[in-house]
């Protein structure tokens, strides 16, 4: 799930966010949103009467959505702000977390040391991408206490773990790109030799499934938890890869998803980042020009444009609410399907 808001940076001139604090209000609606449509079955994703509602801005850079149903409220990162924040209808925006990844980080090493991606891991916790700790740790949701679940591989230190997933089986799949150090792959402190995609078991043995990837980032599982969805953001090769999975989350065998290289330019900032995916298998990616709509068999159906890049996405509220990060904002969009695990509502 991040950190492609650097490469955003480049490819769109923006400037680096610092948080300078964060503003709540009414939802109101983006007036510069837009809905792209490149096949009728968008049309039974996104509603013909849509509308994107902005929830609260002034962060420096939003990651790792999460809807926890026990309570009923989003959790989300500012990566640079080290803060971990909250949001319901009811109570508007809360701090959650702060700080939500490193206590003390170096300025001179970390670029971004809060957390970044969250997922469920029971109803209680969740567990997160603790890039300013290095590793993987689950998070009481009451004691807000860390549980260190995966620290290091094969005695050395993960550089910035960015986003991660767990499984009914208790697997989880994470990815570790440099993107917290200041000086990425050149970093002195990073220890791993690549930007690996990882397994941990239910054993608790980790093991890498992937390293060939030069920029691994946003995790997603199918609704049969046969297939592992992971998103690359490299403008050169901007891509989404399908990992197959055996019943005990094994990698089988692994195939291109889709491909996005072509559509990265600077009138359409962003790239393969988060992911996620709808109980029917629609899958929803970062991608250039905001939130890209894909069929389970890899179809580009659309585009979710908020007028901002994206980072990220997930399905709320009663399942049928997709909450985007984007950039220093969060927002939301009412679909026609609804996520995993809330039913056919």
């Amino acid at each position: 799930m991040r950190n492609s808001h650097g490469v955003f940076a480049t490819l769109a001139g923006l400037a680096l966010a610092t948080t300078v604090g964060a503003a709540t209000s009414a939802p109101t609606t983006i007036a510069d949103a837009k809905i792209e449509r490149w096949d009728p079955a968008m049309d039974a994703i996104v509603p013909k009467d849509w509308k994107i509602e902005k929830l609260a801005d002034g962060f420096g850079w939003t990651e790792g959505p999460v809807w926890v149903k026990k309570g009923g409220y989003l959790l989300f990162s500012d990566v640079p702000g080290n803060k971990m924040w909250k949001w319901s209808e009811k109570g508007g925006l809360e701090k959650f977390l702060d700080p939500s990844g490193a206590v003390a980080p170096d300025p001179a090493v970390w670029r971004e040391a809060g957390s970044n991606g969250l997922a469920i891991y029971d109803a209680n916790s969740i567990v997160l991408a603790d890039t300013g700790n290095r590793g993987i740790q689950k998070l009481d949701l009451r004691t807000k206490q860390k549980t260190p679940l995966a620290m290091e591989f094969e005695g050395k230190k993960f550089s910035s773990p960015n986003d991660v997933i767990r499984s009914s089986r208790g697997v989880l799949f994470f990815t570790d790109p440099p993107y917290g150090f200041k000086k990425f792959d050149e970093a002195p402190e990073k220890e791993q030799k690549y930007n690996g995609v990882y397994r941990q078991g239910a054993d608790g043995k980790v093991t890498i499934i992937e390293k060939e990837l030069t920029r691994p980032n946003g995790v997603a599982l199918s609704p049969d938890e046969k297939t592992l969805y992971v998103t690359q953001s490299e403008p050169a090769k901007a891509i989404i890869l399908a990992y197959s999975l055996d019943k005990d989350g094994n990698v089988t065998g692994k195939k291109l998803f889709a491909d996005v290289t072509s559509m990265v330019k600077p009138s359409a900032p962003g790239l393969p980042d988060g992911i996620t995916v709808a109980a029917d298998g629609t899958v929803f990616s970062s991608a250039p020009g905001g939130i890209m709509v894909f069929s389970k068999d890899g179809k580009k159906l659309g585009l979710i444009n908020d007028g901002s890049p994206t980072a990220n996405c997930k399905l709320g509220d009663d399942g049928k609410t997709l909450y985007l990060t984007s950039k220093d904002m969060i927002a939301r969009i009412r679909l026609n399907i609804a996520g995993i695990g809330f039913g056919a509502k």
